[in-house]
């Protein structure tokens, strides 16, 4: 009996990450669609990338996230397979050092770094490559549209973590 209740248990808990995981995708890519405008321009204020803060809360959300962002590219993006794959490793490297942040219990607002560093130093390696534009040129610009998704990030943490 007390197997079957520990079995039962277990299966909620793997259908509320991928609930909680299905939903987070699900509000990436539609915020994604509704602000692309400028998602992908000049600055490339990605207001979807302040969702990578929650993998703070739910670390089981990192690979959720890269997934997040490679099919984001995918729809939208339209820079091919190098920009697809390369978001998806952003998601990932990104989300996995919100997660660390959080382990190694350093000040929320240092969630922040990785969400601006993360696209803003990694994106323009394969973005100067596809858009024949100077690394430097670029990275300066999305490190400058990330900051307000950083910030964005920083704040849902804290609000979401008072309400659980």
């Amino acid at each position: 009996m007390k197997s079957e209740i520990k079995s039962k248990s277990v299966n909620v808990t793997a259908v509320r990450k991928i609930t909680i995981s299905g939903i987070v995708m699900a509000v990436y890519i539609t915020t994604m669609f509704l602000t692309q405008g400028f998602a992908f321009g000049q600055y490339q204020i990605r207001i979807a990338t302040s969702l990578y803060a929650l993998s703070a809360i739910f670390p089981f959300l990192i690979v959720p996230m890269g997934l997040s962002n490679l099919l984001s590219n995918t729809l939208m993006g339209g820079l091919g397979l190098l920009d697809m794959m390369g978001g998806f490793i952003v998601g990932i490297i990104t989300s996995g050092a919100i997660y660390l942040t959080k382990k190694y219990k350093m000040n929320d607002w240092l969630i922040a770094v990785p969400i601006i560093l993360g696209p803003g130093l990694i994106v323009p390696i394969w973005l100067s490559y596809l858009l024949n534009v100077p690394y430097n040129i670029l990275a300066s610009s999305i490190v400058i549209g990330q900051i307000v998704p950083a910030i964005v990030g920083v704040l849902l943490v804290q609000k979401l973590r008072q309400k659980i």
